[in-house]
């Protein structure tokens, strides 16, 4: 496969959602929603995705910054991570999305890269992205989950032909958040939970989001009924920037007195969508913290997982996470 070069394309650059629409229905499935560019490129780089026409987003104003609104705050889509870091209400109200997005990749990539982007990016499964004939890209085979195969950063849960995980720091911290997503088409607008906006080879192998040709997603909106809450975020990976997760948890929680109220529980790195650990918030509701309820957690959150060859390691280091937030939360 020659690597060499990017293959050409027609270059657009709207400066209003409406104009970008109406490029994405002409060009349709030959279309490339550019963000941030940091996926992107390699894509192009690699000569696996070669769209007709890419459409950059970044020209458009109304898909940038941070808003209050009277249910919470709204975060434009092409807002830069660095931006989100950077922000004040975020990090007073949120800021276990700043802890998140200051450990995606490198400072370099944050200061392009969009929270939009990084929520909408495809697996970093290496054989899918190296243009193999897998069955997420439309083949008949899963070279990840072969006798052979290097699957130390594939999936625990939910394998369905593909054994992919979703890459996304900021993701899991969204679901916890119960963020609301916003996607805009020539039709309308419609809004999705984040935890909704995920989904696995199980509904569509050839997508990891409900975005489809033709939608733009617009903003992410963050609940005021979260704002406030203990939160907790850990991430392990290979090396400290500049790399994907291995695991990582992200946990929001209020409590009553001395015993949880309300908490939402969600790892990444472990299937192709966020996981939320409803059995672990079922156990921990109502009840005072503890070493026996936080140990009995850990055990819940890895109930029913299934290994590869390569990541028996994910067992224990997602449930050692997940009884670490528990307890620091």
């Amino acid at each position: 496969m020659n690597r060499d070069m990017m293959q050409g394309f027609e270059l657009f650059q709207p400066v209003q959602i409406k104009d970008a629409l109406t490029l994405l229905d002409k060009y349709e499935d030959d279309s490339w929603v550019y963000a941030g560019g940091k996926d992107s490129l390699d894509w192009f780089k690699d000569r696996v995705k070669k769209p007709k026409a890419v459409i950059d987003l970044n020209g458009i104003k109304d898909l940038k910054g941070v808003r209050e609104t009277a249910d919470g705050v709204e975060i434009g889509a092409m807002t830069t991570l660095s931006e989100v870091i950077g922000n004040s209400i975020i990090k007073e109200r949120y800021p276990m999305l700043t802890q998140s997005t200051e450990k995606i990749a490198s400072p370099q990539i944050r200061n392009a890269g969009t929270l939009g982007g990084n929520v909408a990016q495809d697996t970093r499964c290496w054989y899918y992205r190296y243009g193999l004939p897998c069955y997420r890209a439309g083949g008949n085979t899963c070279y990840a989950d072969t006798p052979s195969a290097m699957n130390r950063e594939h999936t625990l849960f939910g394998a369905d032909r593909c054994v992919a995980v979703t890459p996304s720091d900021s993701a899991p911290v969204l679901v916890a958040l119960d963020a609301k997503m916003v996607i805009q088409n020539s039709n309308g607008e419609r809004i999705v939970s984040a935890e909704e906006f995920f989904i696995g080879p199980d509904v569509d192998i050839t997508r990891m989001t409900v975005l489809k040709p033709g939608d733009i997603l617009t903003s992410i909106r963050l609940p005021k009924e979260w704002a406030g809450a203990r939160y907790y975020f850990e991430k392990v990976a290979d090396r400290e920037t500049w790399d994907f997760s291995l695991v990582n948890v992200a946990l929001a929680m209020f409590m009553n007195g001395d015993k949880i109220q309300r908490v939402r529980v969600v790892c990444g790195g472990v299937e192709c969508v966020p996981r939320r650990l409803t059995g672990v918030e079922d156990l921990l509701t109502g009840e005072p913290i503890n070493d026996d309820l936080v140990k009995m957690a850990g055990g819940v959150a890895s109930r029913g997982a299934k290994t590869l060859n390569f990541n028996h390691f994910k067992v224990p280091l997602m449930e050692n996470l997940v009884k670490r937030a528990i307890s620091r939360a």
